[in-house]
C-alpha cells in the first residue's frame, strides 16, 4: 500500500500547445497526493532530490527536432537516475528517457504513426501492465518511436507497428510508455478533432481515427497505483 504521506510527485509538461493539449490536467485528476507541475518549454523543471516521483508528459515536438530545452530536461532525467524518484515518462517522454539514458541512435521515426486507439500486447510481465499476453486498449499519438535499446532496459510491451510499447530500466522504478493511457475517450476524441482543425501533421490519419470505435481499458489506474508504489522520498 502506497504512504502518501511520503509520496510528492513532479509533473513535466512538454506540451507546446498548451490550448490543445493538457497533460497536466489529464495526469492530476489521477493523483490523490501532492503534486507541481513545471513547464519544460519555459525552462521550468524539478530538483530530483526534491520528489518521489516524476512524471513526463508527452509533447507535440519531435524527439528528432530538439530545441535547448529539451536537452536540459535530458540532463534532468539523467540526473534523477542518480537521485533515485521513480520516474515514468509517456510518448514524448517515453522517448526522452530512452535519449537521455541510451542516446540520439535509440529514437526515430516510425514507419507507420499510430494515431487513435490501438491495442498493446504486454510481452513481458511487470507491474505497470500485467501479466504476459494481455492486451490493453489505449489512445496514441505518436510520429516518432523508441528503438534498439541496449541493456539494461527491457522491453515490456509492443504492437504491430512498434516494437518497444514500453519499457523499464533494469530494476530501476523507471518506465516508458509509448501510449497515452492518462487520455480517455472524451479527451482523446476532442484532441484529434482539434489537431485536425489546427491543420497539424497527421491531419489525414486524425480524421481516420475519428471514424475508429474508440476503446480504453483504464490501464491508466493501474499505471498510477503501481507507479506510486514503485518510490518514496
Amino acid at each position: 500500500m502506497t504512504d502518501t504521506k511520503r509520496i510528492a510527485v513532479a509533473i513535466v509538461d512538454n506540451s507546446v500547445i498548451p490550448e490543445i493539449y493538457r497533460p497536466v490536467e489529464h495526469w492530476s485528476r489521477y493523483l490523490d497526493v501532492p503534486w507541481q507541475a513545471f513547464t519544460a518549454r519555459e525552462g521550468s523543471l524539478p530538483d530530483p532530490a526534491a520528489f518521489s516521483h516524476i512524471i513526463l508528459t508527452g509533447s507535440e515536438a519531435s524527439i528528432l527536432e530538439r530545441e535547448p530545452w529539451v536537452d536540459a530536461e535530458a540532463a534532468m532525467v539523467r540526473e534523477a537516475v542518480s537521485a533515485g524518484p521513480a520516474v515514468l515518462g509517456s510518448c514524448w517522454g517515453h522517448q526522452l528517457i530512452a535519449y537521455a539514458l541510451a542516446g540520439p541512435r535509440c529514437v526515430g521515426r516510425c514507419p507507420s504513426p499510430e494515431i487513435g486507439w490501438i491495442a498493446v500486447q504486454v510481452d513481458r510481465e511487470s507491474e505497470l501492465l500485467g501479466a504476459t499476453g494481455t492486451v490493453h486498449h489505449v489512445f496514441s499519438v505518436h510520429f516518432d518511436e523508441v528503438r534498439d535499446l541496449p541493456a539494461p532496459f527491457e522491453v515490456l510491451a509492443s504492437t504491430e507497428a512498434c516494437r518497444v510499447q514500453a519499457f523499464r530500466v533494469g530494476d530501476k522504478p523507471i518506465w516508458g510508455l509509448q501510449s497515452h493511457p492518462e487520455i480517455g475517450i472524451p479527451d482523446g476524441t476532442r484532441t484529434l478533432r482539434d489537431f485536425a482543425a489546427r491543420g497539424s501533421r497527421g491531419r489525414e490519419a486524425c480524421l481516420e481515427a475519428l471514424k475508429q470505435e474508440p476503446r480504453d481499458s483504464g490501464l491508466i489506474r493501474r499505471v498510477v497505483t503501481s507507479f506510486l508504489d514503485g518510490g518514496h522520498l
